[in-house]
């Protein structure tokens, strides 16, 4: 039996890689010295997963910006529009990998950066390939192999992890009609065969393949694309050890196909799905030599794993395929989670009652060798101890008074048939807000946040460590949301926003002020490139002891005659970046926050706040993988956006936002939430993801993102003017707002101030345009 993980987190564990990549773009940190921070951090990474115990530890998981985004790089897959950087600047590698990221705006270039999106359910970004029908594709780069000799020269057991060829083609997109992605991989899977080569020269003998897009549903050509492709590999490549990792779900439909495939171990996410276990025992699976991966630790979620029930998953493999054939192993790569629970001192911010029940990246390392050594019946004294321990831990949990407010589960269960809806439906609510907005067409507005600077970031810091007093931090935000305001009314934004200085992450904000939550100081997560969030942990029933945004939201609204979005965090987000609690159903949970939400709506509605913003850019992100599962999703996350916004009268404008997401198979479920307005990631992918809402012939109003705002690159005013062009071609222009693709926390205020003011005047320039071509 071994232990083996599929990936590590990469960020450091005190975001070391952020500030490193961030201080570099910023002209501040030599090359040098970024690419030595990533070896630091790899070192360290490999070096605690041999401590404590892994056989197999993972090299290439580590990236500066995107795995996926590595293996475009890797097969070359670097688009046109990039050539001109690579053949006349002659950019360096890790240039070139940011510019595809992050676009490329200065030495006379202007180049937009390539889509994001999300990584199947997770609230992680990559960066989409973009392919062409004659696309070609070469070996640009040897970054895996590189690591690889890196990690072996160090002493390391090292196991390379590629993201499989098939997924590659799968998570990409076409960027010209008359072909199929698909279609490429005669092309690809030379570079692929190419590189393992180098590796099996190298003296790789494990190679781990991801293919996560076998927990999707396929068709059949897909799924003969997998075999041709493995044969092929197998073919080439007898001496390799192919580890095939798919997660997220079970491989359904798709078991056959894997099972099928020439490799030598087969891995399982047996936290998302157990019963695929036996599923996989019942075939003549237990016949071949082949050996199975138990995903039992659950790499996504920070809940300390239960022995007892993993040991039963783990026996019944053993009892039917023996031991020797068994490799346990985190459910996913452990990205998801946060880095190290013992830097969590804070008793203050974590409780060590709470604190008990939870497992980091390092502490999920552990347990998985804690679990090879209980299943092989180990006779070391502390294994032992690991079990009782965590016996106790798991009965202090369920035992455990902070988690169950009946109060909460009284209110979940009085919800009536009336609760979930607006009084009229949008068209007749359309005409009233109308009358007392007074809003022009194409009206402009942003998405809530401005920019965080490093002193507004140092006046939260000051307040936390006493170096501020409340009243002094009061003070420096109102000044701050006073400047904001006055600037927004200058450059002649429609609907404005006060800019959100007070709040650290649009969910943390909101779950530090709700009972049920509990935070860490340090458990972050990488959610795109150098973008860091600290999930909260939901351990308890939800409830929402007092207002959380009225006073600041109240304030601005009291420095200007115009009117002031109330910025608020959906019910579906909320629970969907947060570390959910595992003891009762999601669905429950998510209602919970509903209500809390829909008090605090409620009561920006009786303060005069005429325009309320519930965001939800996580409604398609927390999709089930498969088909068959969404309509029980949907139900439920669309009933709980209703019930947080239902209870305000038709004058009230609710609006929404979403960002990269695709919304083409839920179209008519976005619909049913029936906000008055819907904001929508659009800049990146050219305005492609209108034409759902055109082909659906959406009826209330929408404003399609105009402005990358991850990117630092500042878009023209004709830029802009172009795509409402383009989207005015699908959508009445009746319907549309002017607005960037999400907020603007992240962004400078040189950067920020110069798109805004350029959109403003396409707004206009729109505006002029279509009254004169109406006369």
């Amino acid at each position: 039996m071994q232990t083996h993980n599929l990936g590590y987190p990469r960020i450091g564990s005190r975001r070391e890689l952020k500030k490193a990549s961030e201080q570099y773009w910023a002209g501040k940190l030599p090359v040098q010295q970024l690419l030595q921070t990533g070896k630091a951090i790899r070192l360290q990474n490999w070096q605690l997963q041999k401590n404590a115990g892994i056989d197999l530890i993972p090299c290439n998981d580590f990236s500066f910006y995107d795995q996926v985004l590595d293996t475009s790089l890797m097969v070359g897959a670097i688009p046109e529009r990039y050539h001109t950087l690579m053949e006349e600047k002659q950019l360096p590698d890790i240039d070139l990998l940011f510019a595809m990221a992050r676009g490329y705006q200065r030495d006379g270039f202007d180049i937009t950066a390539m889509e994001m999106t999300k990584w199947f359910d997770t609230n992680y970004h990559y960066i989409v390939p973009e392919f062409t029908a004659n696309q070609q594709f070469s070996q640009y780069c040897n970054k895996t192999l590189s690591e690889f000799r890196e990690a072996k020269q160090a002493g390391f057991n090292a196991k390379p992890v590629l993201l499989g060829p098939v997924s590659y083609l799968l998570l990409g997109k076409e960027k010209e009609e008359g072909f199929h992605r698909l279609e490429l991989i005669g092309r690809l899977l030379p570079v692929y065969i190419a590189v393992l080569k180098q590796l099996d020269e190298g003296n790789a003998y494990y190679v781990q393949l991801d293919e996560p897009c076998l927990s999707l549903d396929l068709s059949g050509k897909e799924r003969e694309v997998f075999i041709q492709t493995y044969n092929e590999i197998k073919r080439r490549l007898p001496n390799l050890h192919i580890i095939l990792a798919s997660y997220f779900d079970c491989y359904g439909q798709n078991l056959q196909t894997a099972l099928n495939l020439p490799v030598q171990t087969i891995h399982l996410d047996l936290v998302r799905c157990p019963l695929q276990l036996d599923d996989i025992l019942a075939t003549d699976f237990v016949k071949t030599k082949t050996r199975l991966s138990l995903g039992v630790v659950d790499g996504r979620n920070v809940w300390k794993n239960n022995f007892q029930q993993s040991l039963a998953l783990i026996h019944k493999a053993v009892e039917k395929i023996g031991p020797e054939r068994i490799w346990i192993a985190p459910s996913c790569s452990l990205l998801h989670s946060p880095c190290d629970l013992d830097m969590e001192t804070d008793e203050q911010v974590l409780t060590p009652q709470i604190k008990q029940w939870l497992a980091f990246a390092k502490q999920k390392t552990q347990e998985v060798v804690t679990l090879k050594q209980l299943a092989n019946g180990e006779d070391t004294a502390d294994a032992e101890i690991k079990l009782q321990e965590n016996i106790s831990a798991g009965i202090s949990r369920s035992t455990s008074s902070l988690i169950h407010n009946p109060e909460v589960k009284h209110r979940v269960a009085g919800i009536g048939a009336k609760d979930d809806r607006r009084k009229n439906i949008f068209a007749v609510r359309k005409m009233k807000q109308q009358h007392v907005l007074q809003l022009p067409m194409f009206p402009t507005t942003t998405i809530g946040s401005f920019p965080q600077t490093a002193g507004v970031r140092s006046w939260r810091a000051g307040l936390k460590n006493g170096a501020l007093t409340q009243e002094q931090y009061n003070k420096l935000i109102a000044q701050e949301t006073t400047d904001a305001i006055r600037w927004q009314e200058e450059a002649g934004i429609d609907v404005l926003v006060h800019g959100e200085f007070e709040r650290n992450d649009m969910v943390e904000y909101f779950g530090e002020q709700l009972d049920g939550f509990v935070f860490t100081k340090n458990g972050w997560v990488q959610s795109y490139g150098s973008r860091c969030v600290k999930p909260p942990v939901i351990y308890g029933d939800v409830s929402r002891p007092a207002p959380m945004t009225l006073k600041w939201t109240a304030y601005a609204q009291s420095l200007t005659g115009r009117w002031v979005k109330g910025m608020l965090t959906g019910p579906v987000t909320i629970l969907q970046w947060s570390f959910v609690r595992n003891d009762q159903p999601r669905s429950e949970t998510c209602t919970q926050i509903a209500l809390a939400i829909r008090d605090e709506v409620t009561d920006l509605e009786k303060a005069g706040i005429k325009i309320i913003q519930i965001d939800e850019p996580a409604i398609r992100e927390g999709l089930p993988l498969r088909k068959e599962s969404w309509q029980q999703y949907l139900q439920w996350a669309v009933r709980a956006f209703r019930i947080a916004a239902g209870g305000v009268k038709d004058e009230t404008q609710i609006h929404t936002h979403m960002c990269y997401s695709e919304f083409n198979d839920i179209i008519q479920n976005i619909a049913e939430m029936d906000a008055d307005v819907i904001t929508i990631e659009c800049s990146r992918s050219q305005m492609e993801l209108l034409h759902a809402f055109s082909d659906y012939k959406y009826p209330n109003d929408i404003g399609p993102g105009v402005y990358d705002i991850h990117s630092p690159r500042v878009p023209s005013k004709e830029e802009m003017i172009a795509l409402v062009e383009k989207a005015m071609a699908v959508i009445p222009a009746q319907q549309l707002w002017v607005n960037p693709d999400c907020g603007l926390k992240t962004r400078h205020w040189e950067e920020t101030k110069k798109a805004l003011q350029a959109m403003v005047e396409a707004a206009a320039t729109l505006r002029l345009s279509v009254r004169e071509s109406v006369l």
